[in-house]
């Protein structure tokens, strides 16, 4: 569709393009969080198995997720060269073949290389299925195509970790892996199938010094550095409870098998909702008055986790949850709003500080329960999102609203 001018009209919320690229970039994210958490819930197989601690156990996700930050900082520059669609189906295409080499491995240090390498390769779909968005959706109705495309990665992590915790007890975790890779194929195919060609692309040669001065750009404006921030508080702490969860659930008192522990996962159900939620309130009221409310859900959602009652634990994972990708959701549509040029190195940089958050702070997390269990794990994660209100309320203070 254009307009009068011959100018390309951006997507409208209820058309059938809108549809088109929700689903296809839903299915980005899907792929994306189902690759890398899949080997989440198995983190107590892989410590038996390679006789590993649990620190060194969530270096098959730190691994992962720090590689796939650096290649943020690449893939976008390449996408505003080259395009988007095509750098999205290569990187799904080169994840899968790296995931089907994963499950012929049967050494630590390899293992350890391939999940490096599916990071890199999915830092492909990660740094342009936002800038994506934020180029092709009517900035009104960004706030709720980036909520949708969120859920995907909602719903993506919940199936890898559903489907890994538990066919675990039923099969190897390298037939596990193989069925990952065999997912991530399809998905590739239904996203070259349904994405729509670009319409507000404009090719951009990549220059060392223009990429530069572009991440220069962003670290210097006044709200930009302190979202980045937010994405790293985020997804560590969201990372580290997921991280150590299944080692609390498979000792006593509770002793769950790997299906159970799997099928916790339903609590990413939440993410879908809540992101789609707050990033419509976001759109409505302003993303600094809504920001510090969904954090705080996030932590009160940690501190219920402390109690015993199975059930309690989990109606706190459920609001913990909840919280985390509805921050997630308006902390994304924020960068894209404030971002005035060089979207793909903001949203690169947003997320290089988010998977680092992963890598770093989930990691870091592990020390937390080999010293103080799961008290010294909450009060890690607490810690952060305390920072992160503080960071959240410091915005709404200074009026840095859109």
């Amino acid at each position: 569709m254009v307009d009068i001018n011959n100018t390309p009209s951006y997507i409208e919320k209820n058309s059938a393009e809108f549809i088109k690229v929700s689903f296809a970039l839903f299915l980005g994210g899907f792929s994306t969080f189902a690759l890398l958490y899949c080997v989440q819930p198995m983190m107590p197989i892989f410590s038996e198995y390679f006789s590993v601690t649990a620190a060194q156990s969530s270096l098959l996700i730190s691994t992962s997720t720090s590689m796939l930050a650096f290649g943020l900082l690449i893939t976008g520059p390449i996408s505003d060269a080259v395009g988007r669609k095509n750098v999205m189906i290569i990187a799904l295409l080169m994840s899968a073949t790296f995931t089907f080499i994963s499950a012929a491995v049967s050494h630590w240090q390899l293992l350890l290389i391939c999940r490096a390498l599916i990071g890199l390769s999915l830092s492909g779909v990660a740094a342009v299925a936002m800038t994506y968005l934020n180029e092709e959706i009517a900035p009104q109705h960004l706030g709720v195509a980036m909520g949708l495309y969120i859920a995907g990665n909602a719903i993506g992590g919940m199936a890898g970790r559903l489907l890994s915790g538990v066919l675990i007890d039923f099969i190897s975790w390298h037939m596990v892996l193989t069925i990952m890779g065999l997912l991530t194929l399809i998905c590739a195919f239904l996203l070259w199938k349904l994405l729509p060609a670009s319409k507000h692309f404009e090719a951009t040669p990549i220059k060392l010094n223009k990429l530069f001065n572009g991440y220069i750009h962003h670290l210097t404006q006044p709200r930009m550095p302190w979202l980045f921030l937010q994405g790293f508080l985020l997804m560590g702490a969201f990372i580290t409870l997921f991280n150590y969860i299944a080692y609390r659930l498979l000792a006593a008192p509770y002793l769950l098998s790997q299906t159970w522990i799997g099928l916790l996962s339903i609590v990413y159900l939440a993410g879908i909702f809540s992101s789609t939620h707050f990033g419509s309130l976001a759109d409505r009221f302003g993303h600094a008055k809504v920001l510090w409310i969904a954090i705080l859900v996030m932590l009160s959602g940690a501190l219920i986790t402390l109690f015993t009652p199975i059930s309690i634990v989990f109606i706190g994972m459920i609001i913990f949850t909840f919280g985390f990708f509805g921050a997630h959701s308006v902390t994304s549509s924020w960068i894209g709003r404030s971002a005035t040029r060089a979207r793909g190195q903001a949203s690169s940089l947003y997320l290089f500080s988010y998977y680092m958050g992963s890598s770093i702070m989930g990691t870091c997390g592990g020390y937390f329960w080999q010293s103080s269990q799961w008290n010294g794990v909450i009060a890690y994660i607490s810690s952060l999102l305390i920072i992160g209100v503080i960071v959240a309320l410091y915005l709404k203070k200074q009026n840095l609203t859109q």
